[in-house]
């Protein structure tokens, strides 16, 4: 980023992907890749320097829009204080009921807490199918359970018997087994 100086001011902030008129004279776009930082400051055009001292982590605060200042042949952008976000939910008042922004006493803007508990207590989908299957398969056992005529037909249900080949056994249960864990 670029600002154009003219008379000790900063008259505009420049991104560098265009050219630019200064006075009468048209420079092209390149200037801000090809000429030195002398050749560029000869015509009034500072690369500008970002002060981030007072800037905090946006997930947490607020930060000020950043302010520009020329002095001593170099253009700084900084930012202000910083201000905490609210760490608890704001409710609407008495006054914003009057003005029909919503009724006293519900959220209007959820907190840092509530953003952060809702974060964690997000179940990814993956967990939910998972969480979904072993539901399904535990009622077909409980079925099966319930199903079994004698304590013979109850065992018969747990124990593993060859449903595949000699070569390649595949071992079962009549109960089955639970998804494989996420």
């Amino acid at each position: 980023m670029y600002a154009l100086v003219t008379d000790g001011s900063i008259t505009k902030t420049l991104s560098g992907n265009r050219g630019i008129t200064i006075g009468d004279i048209q420079y092209p776009q390149n200037i801000f890749t090809l000429w030195s930082a002398a050749e560029k400051e000869a015509i009034g055009i500072y690369e500008v320097v970002f002060d981030n001292t007072n800037k905090k982590d946006e997930a947490y605060y607020n930060n000020t829009n950043q302010t520009f200042a020329f002095a001593g042949g170099a253009v700084t952008a900084s930012y202000g204080s910083a201000t905490a976000k609210a760490l608890t939910d704001t409710l609407f008042t008495a006054q914003d009921e009057i003005d029909g922004k919503g009724t006293e006493g519900e959220v209007a803007a959820k907190g840092l807490k509530t953003k952060h508990k809702r974060t964690i207590t997000a179940v990814p989908s993956a967990i939910t199918t998972y969480r979904a299957a072993v539901r399904t398969k535990s009622g077909q056992m409980e079925t099966a359970i319930d199903n079994a005529a004698d304590v013979d037909a109850l065992k018969a249900l747990y124990e593993y018997v060859n449903t595949g080949t000699e070569e390649n056994p595949v071992m079962e249960r009549p109960l089955g087994e639970f998804p494989e864990a996420v």
